[in-house]
């Protein structure tokens, strides 16, 4: 898809270009402030900040801008079973703002259900990152599998995802999931991470490690603070489960990082390359005998005709139509890609934008607040919503230190 970078291009590049000039401008009246050179603030020499590549952020740089319907279903994913006639349907859907992150553990908790039948042929419904992790998983059961789904991995809703892991975004309301969904999260949370690691170090890169910064002008904990008296949605928090899998956030001390606010922390968390990913899952599959079939359907009773005997529902957001779940409430989504730069290798979050630099392009999203795109099953495109990610994003880079010498 194309886009069109519109009359606001050269008005913009004026403005990051005039920003650039005065904070250098300052830097040599030794008024610069946070455009002074980095140093080490006092970190020892294997926690010090490197020196970061900037972002080019220029809105002339969008090369694409997707928009994604998440599925979320207050009581969490749906995992349980109904017979369809001779037909056993597992359901797999409904991970919110989670599904690349838990996709694995959620597999093998409908794995279990659908191998109880002791059937070796398995039908997937649905080709997005549910789907495919599902049909890899149960192929390493020893099951025949066959996806049938109307777009492939790299068209599915799930290729437009932000590619962090985030297991419990948007993944349930803490009330209506009752108090036995924290110890299935932690098992799917905990299976899915384990299988991740299994994918560090392949060719492409498909997931990898990369560090992000938080900045803001609010210390820490009152920024926490803030956003949790700001939050009306009640989201499930169950992170604080699994802290012993990823390293915790730190405070940089000032001096010690690049950034123009009076705080940053740091941690470091796994990255989904999407579009590489997409691909070789879908070859994996295909390597180990799976069979595609491009099919769409519209009602349940069309599964009938399938052949096979158990099948697995992992169409996301699609069978709040398929199924008639009204349980499955749309969260919208957009990214603004801009072309990758591959000296670019961390993520930030900056205003309520986030900024994550993947080998198919820096993807850009205006998060807002908790109940943004709540309730928008709007998949159009908003341009001046990607334009103005992008310029949030340019207020950090127009007070980037400057190279010396």
């Amino acid at each position: 898809m194309g886009v069109n970078a519109g009359a606001g291009v050269s008005t913009d590049r004026r403005r990051l270009l005039r920003g650039s000039a005065a904070a250098g401008g300052l830097g040599l009246l030794g008024l610069g402030g946070c455009a002074t050179a980095q140093g080490s603030g006092g970190l020892a020499p294997y926690d010090r900040v490197p020196r970061l590549a900037p972002v080019r952020p220029h809105t002339d740089r969008l090369f694409d801008i997707t928009v994604c319907l998440r599925p979320f279903r207050a009581a969490g994913p749906r995992l349980d079973t109904e017979m369809l006639g001779d037909k056993l349907v597992v359901h797999n859907y409904g991970h919110g703002g989670s599904g690349w992150s838990l996709s694995w553990g959620s597999a093998q908790v409908a794995l279990g259900k659908a191998l109880s039948t002791g059937a070796g042929e398995i039908a997937v419904i649905g080709a997005g990152a549910i789907g495919m992790t599902t049909a890899l998983t149960a192929q390493r059961a020893g099951a025949r599998v066959t996806v049938y789904a109307k777009e492939r991995t790299a068209q599915a809703r799930s290729a437009r995802a932000t590619g962090s892991w985030t297991p419990d975004s948007r993944i349930s309301k803490a009330a209506d999931a009752g108090p036995q969904f924290a110890a299935l999260w932690e098992q799917m949370a905990r299976t899915s991470f384990k299988s991740w690691r299994a994918w560090l170090g392949l060719p492409g890169t498909p997931v990898e490690w990369n560090d992000r910064y938080n900045l803001s002008d609010l210390p820490p904990d009152e920024a926490r603070a803030k956003r949790r008296a700001e939050d009306t949605m009640h989201f499930g928090e169950y992170a604080d489960s699994i802290r012993d899998l990823t390293p915790r956030a730190v405070v940089l001390p000032p001096g010690s990082h690049p950034f123009p606010t009076a705080y940053a922390t740091r941690n470091s968390s796994l990255m989904f390359n999407v579009t590489g990913l997409a691909h070789q899952m879908e070859s994996d599959f295909l390597l180990a005998g799976g069979q595609f079939e491009m099919r769409e359907f519209h009602a349940p009773s069309e599964l009938m005709a399938l052949p096979e005997k158990v099948i697995i529902n992992c169409t996301g957001y699609g069978a709040r139509a398929l199924w008639k779940d009204e349980s499955i409430t749309p969260v919208r989504g957009q990214i603004a890609w801009l072309i990758p730069q591959p000296e670019v290798n961390y993520g930030l979050y900056y205003k309520n934008v986030s900024m994550l630099s993947r080998r198919d392009g820096i993807v850009i999203q205006a998060t807002g607040s908790e109940e943004s795109g709540w309730n928008d099953d709007h998949e159009v495109i908003d341009r001046a919503e990607a334009d103005g990610a992008v310029r949030t994003i340019a207020e950090v880079y127009d007070r980037w230190p400057r190279r010396r010498g």
